[in-house]
């Protein structure tokens, strides 16, 4: 039996369950069993789960289905526990160092108790320190193990479940579950108040709880408080006859007021009957001898106890400030601009107008343009516009409406279009109006840490700028789509917000599946490729510890090394694009070309250090080589998602000469290269499979229901564009 059971509901956090699972396995004190409770077997969090239990026997996943709930997930957990103490560990949390090390030690000294209540950090999702809310309760906890009666105001429901460590024999003699419905955790805590007869408390920090950004769905508005008066009556109704002081119910009713005087989390037609059954209860279970506390708490428990509704509500009403946050106002540039993009926000929402922009207006482009193009055919109703910067308007391909970004046209297009796509994001001034539809595409798999996730890197973060700002962007968000789970988790992370994800593929992709040897052909011929060579694609990432573009490769030696008939196609991060032109007879500077897409598709073999285009590429499973001259610095100064090197889609090398030897020996194309990518391909080419763009269509512009957009075709039967390479495969 191992000392300790930790159960881990992962429920909509399988972006951060990996930083949970990692801080329990982390942990000095080994005597234990993990078990993460996934929703099923092929969602998200069981990727993650399945990864862990091949490295770890105490791994031990098990399901519990969404519509059970955070009870049905915890009580699934606590079946399969064999541990002789339990903890829950909420999927977005983190054990601290040391915890169940710590834990161990209490016990020791205080011999077997009930529950072990320990400290808690909350911790900001953001910016500002943790706080112990439990360490000033503890300061006056008993130093042994005592009766919960001997201090109240650490037992009943004030601490969380997760920041205690419960007997499993005690849980089974009394049969304690979480009670089904919302505060769930309310109802469990005070059922093991009423029942636990010695408990315990330990100082030090064991938990590390994540204060979500979009703060806790229980108080959100909605019908679901009125399970608060369900586990209200629950934990009374059991307490009754077991001769409980007023501090239990005096605990209970501080929270049902809290809700009862807070009209935001109540609909305006139910917050009479709220009160009228929460003074039922009051009235019911109110003990003898109740003193009501002092203060405006005092009064309300007055008028609760009077059925007082209107008097509450007068009181509720005097006790609360009303301050009106002026909405801030745009800032287009020019007062005359401004003032225009204001009125045109009055003007009622164009049900046909949907707005385009890729890459912050460079150009007709990734997947904006691919949903641009599928609209086009599949929603002709709909009128499409694409916005790009002023240098770029006349690279437009014929016959594609655009407007110039900050023109007065593109404000206006912004204030009154119903579908606004990006690829990145659109101007800080832009105002999310209700009705409009915001679909962020983003332009790749994030191997380098993203959005929030940068704060920690001093480099990147201060290139990035203020992300309060980011976030306000992504709060414009209705829909996120993602390529393969690992983007899903990691955008979840990168960019929290409450948008809707959609694992359609990346729309720009679907070249890879519909290009014909024809296409490949004339790509090829429009960038010059001459006919009968070998076309290796160079494609290095931006380096944010940098100032400009460094090829960081001899790429003369290289062609040289690798052989006659090789030539190079350079393309460096489109940040460059405006600023890098080298070439030769056997290197080809594409970087200026539109299309990332057609680039890789009249390549034979992908170079690339770290550049998300490892993952477009793979799609077209041909050979892709890692140079990784710099990995650490890069690891050090950018930060990474997962170790590329332990998981690379080919041969690594780290110096030019084993760059150049792995292709003059032919082992950039070997099997081991092949079963490497076939790995690689597996992992992060789930979703594009040349209908993404159609997915998205139906999805968002013509509004067909989830469950009737085209499912995704299984790898095995896609069949990619064909490579033009005359190399002999070994």
């Amino acid at each position: 039996m191992p000392r300790f059971s930790i159960i881990v509901p992962s429920h909509g956090v399988a972006g951060r369950l990996s930083l949970a699972l990692d801080s329990v396995l982390g942990q000095s004190f080994g005597d234990f069993e993990l078990i993460p409770v996934c929703d099923a077997p092929d969602a998200p969090a069981w990727a993650v789960a399945a990864g862990y239990t091949e490295r770890d026997s105490r791994v031990t996943p098990v399901f519990s289905p969404p519509s059970a709930g955070l009870a049905g997930a915890r009580n699934t957990g606590m079946r399969a526990a064999t541990g002789a103490y339990l903890l829950f560990l909420d999927g977005d949390d983190t054990l601290a160092p040391g915890a169940l090390t710590a834990l161990d030690a209490r016990l020791a000294e205080t011999g077997e108790v009930d529950v072990l209540y320990a400290g808690h950090e909350r911790t900001p999702w953001w910016e500002g320190e943790p706080a112990n809310p439990a360490a000033p309760l503890f300061a006056k906890a008993p130093q042994g193990a005592f009766a919960p009666a001997e201090a109240p105001e650490i037992t009943g429901v004030q601490l969380p479940v997760w920041s205690a460590a419960y007997r499993h024999d005690f849980l089974t003699a009394h049969a304690l579950a979480f009670p089904t419905g919302h505060f769930t955790d309310i109802g469990f805590g005070g059922l093991v108040t009423v029942h636990a007869e010695r408990v315990a408390v330990l100082r030090s920090v064991v938990v590390r709880h994540l204060l979500r950004r979009q703060g806790s769905r229980l108080n959100l508005p909605g019908e679901h408080h009125a399970d608060l008066l369900e586990q209200t009556d629950l934990v009374l109704t059991r307490a009754a006859g077991r001769g409980f002081t007023g501090d239990l119910f005096a605990q209970l009713f501080a929270a049902v007021l809290k809700t009862a005087a807070h009209p935001a989390r109540l609909p305006a037609s139910g917050r009479r009957a709220f009160f009228r059954r929460a003074t039922a209860l009051y009235r019911r279970h109110r003990p003898a001898g109740f003193r009501r506390p002092a203060g405006s708490l005092g009064v309300q428990h007055r008028l609760l106890a009077a059925g007082a509704y209107t008097a509450f509500r007068a009181l509720r009403g005097a006790n609360r400030k009303l301050s009106a946050a002026a909405q801030r106002i745009p800032r287009p540039r020019g007062l005359r601009t401004r003032l225009y993009y204001r009125l045109q926000l009055r003007r009622r929402i164009d049900p046909h107008l949907a707005v385009y922009c890729a890459y912050w207006g460079r150009g007709y482009a990734c997947s904006p343009a691919a949903i641009h193009a599928k609209a086009a055919e599949l929603a002709p109703h709909i009128r499409s516009v694409f916005l790009v910067e002023p240098d770029q308007a006349h690279a437009m391909p014929p016959g594609i409406d655009h407007a110039v970004i900050g023109s007065r046209r593109a404000w206006r297009l912004l204030a009154r279009a119903k579908y606004l796509v990006n690829n990145a994001n659109f101007a800080e001034g832009v105002v999310k109006r209700e009705g409009s539809v915001h679909v962020q595409t983003q332009h790749g798999t994030p191997l380098k840490k993203m959005g929030v996730d940068q704060s920690t890197y001093p480099v990147v973060a201060a290139a990035t700028g203020s992300f309060t700002k980011l976030l306000g962007r992504v709060d414009r968000w209705d829909y996120n789509l993602s390529s393969n789970t690992h983007s899903t988790q990691m955008w979840e992370r990168a960019f929290p917000g409450s948008y809707e994800h959609l694992e359609y593929g990346y729309p720009r992709n679907d070249v890879f599946w519909t290009a014909t040897a024809e296409d490949v052909a004339r790509v090829r011929r429009d960038l010059g490729v001459p006919e009968g060579k070998t076309a290796v694609l160079y494609a290095p990432t931006h380096r944010d510890h940098q100032t400009g573009f460094d090829a960081g490769l001899d790429l003369e030696a290289f062609c040289e090394a690798a052989g006659e008939d090789v030539v190079v196609l350079l393309r460096a991060h489109y940040f460059y694009d405006q600023g890098v032109r080298r070439g030769s007879g056997r290197i080809i500077d594409v970087t200026a070309h539109r299309s990332s897409e057609d680039v890789c598709l009249a390549a034979d073999v992908l170079v690339t250090d770290y550049s998300s285009i490892m993952f477009d590429y793979a799609n077209l499973d041909r050979p892709i080589v890692v140079y990784a001259d710099d990995w650490d610095v890069y690891t050090e100064t950018r930060g990474v998602y997962f170790d590329l090197m332990a998981a690379p889609p080919g041969p690594v090398a780290r110096t030019p000469e084993e760059l150049a030897r792995v292709f003059a020996d032919g082992s950039y194309d070997s099997a081991a290269s092949r079963s490497l990518r076939n790995i690689f391909r597996a992992r992060f080419c789930q979703f594009d499979d040349g209908r993404a763009a159609e997915r998205v269509v139906r999805r968002v512009l013509l509004g067909e229901p989830a469950e009737a957009i085209p499912p995704v075709r299984p790898l095995a039967e896609r069949v990619p564009a064909p490579a033009a390479s005359t190399l002999v495969r070994s």
